[in-house]
């Protein structure tokens, strides 16, 4: 049964018997490949390996108003879900990643991930703080307040999150793994309960 955490230690996880490394390194591109043809087949027959998955369970809005100037301050906690299905295949998450909440085409909080590992089969949850200023900011305000009155406001949270896979003792080469997740909240109200009316989220990984 998978572990459900807050956040996995970074030291080094259970042991498992060490991989041959290869002599060139695996790249992915549809398919792993290396100066062996058998072994990109070999390797997913052994490690089948399956990109994790996230998700957005909770938005809290600690900071949501505009001054005088029309510049708006914005401060949201989110709880994300990161799982790795992976019954072979350790996740290192790097420094450096970058998330981003948007509305009608502006950023309006941004923040990362911590660094951690993420062991085989396991479900980590996370709770970030992101914050943001816009500036000149009565456009968003008068688009805010059309979507308020229809009850739903379209977000959108973008995630590029470097990783390292780890198998056995090897640790291949730093790949990025994308997210992007459409949301529609009732409300963005600072110390209001937001409710995620929907949830849509898509992956992919790029090196």
């Amino acid at each position: 049964m998978a572990d459900h955490q807050r956040i996995h230690p970074v030291p080094e996880p259970e042991q498992e018997p060490p991989v041959p490394k290869p002599t060139v390194p695996l790249v992915p591109k549809g398919s792993f490949r290396s100066e062996k043809g058998g072994l990109a087949a070999a390797f997913y027959f052994v490690f089948q390996p399956k990109i994790p998955t996230y998700s957005v369970d909770s938005m809290r809005i600690r900071q949501f108003s505009f001054n005088t100037d029309m510049n708006l301050f914005a401060t949201f906690n989110v709880d994300i879900t990161a799982r790795n299905p992976n019954k072979k295949i350790g996740i290192y998450y790097e420094s450096g990643s970058h998330l981003s909440v948007w509305y009608t085409g502006v950023k309006l909080c941004e923040g990362s991930l911590p660094r951690f590992y993420q062991g085989h089969q396991n479900t980590t949850v996370l709770s970030l703080d992101l914050s943001g200023q816009t500036q000149n900011a009565t456009e968003l305000l008068q688009a805010l307040q059309v979507d308020r009155q229809r009850g739903s406001i379209p977000l959108n949270l973008r995630a590029k999150v470097p990783v390292k896979l780890k198998i056995g003792k090897l640790k291949l080469m730093k790949w990025k793994f994308l997210v992007k997740c459409r949301l529609d909240v009732d409300s963005l109200s600072a110390n209001n309960a937001i409710r995620i009316r929907n949830s849509d989220c898509k992956f992919g990984f790029s090196l």
